[in-house]
């Protein structure tokens, strides 16, 4: 089965596509977001696009608090079963943090798109932290007593 290049399936999905979500921003201009798996930054464009795209990156929330990062393999594009190849990290987010790195930057997979890992990476592991509740602190500036002016 031959593959059809990316620019060709962008070319097709850039105008509509089912996971293009397109919103109106300050005035009359037109914002555009995308609901795909594949995509980090969930923009509409070529670059950070999961379905044009043959190398794709993915950080998700799994289960028991730990990040999921998934790559896409380069040579089973016509197998949507086997095409995601998965990491389950688990540990503290610095050693995360430089598995993110190391994977998608320094190894040549998609160096492009290795700030928008890391700030996924941090949205991901942020919302995974669970607020401990306590004793609420007070607010220090409604006791204080004001002096004249």
């Amino acid at each position: 089965m031959a593959t059809v290049p990316g620019a060709l399936i962008w070319e097709i999905v850039k105008k509509n596509n089912a996971f293009l979500v397109k919103e109106f921003g300050n005035g009359t201009a037109k914002v555009q977001f995308s609901k795909e798996s594949n995509n980090l930054f969930n923009c509409h464009s070529y670059k950070h696009s999961g379905l044009a795209n043959t190398k794709t990156v993915t950080i998700s929330g799994g289960k028991d608090n730990s990040v999921v990062l998934a790559t896409t393999k380069t040579r089973k594009q016509n197998k949507p079963r086997s095409i995601l190849h998965k990491s389950v990290m688990k540990k503290e987010f610095r050693r995360m943090a430089k598995a993110v790195t190391n994977q998608v930057g320094d190894n040549y997979y998609r160096p492009d798109l290795k700030s928008a890992a890391l700030a996924r990476l941090s949205a991901v592991h942020r919302s995974l932290q669970v607020v401990k509740s306590g004793v609420k602190k007070r607010n220090r500036q409604s006791s204080r007593i004001r002096g004249r002016k």
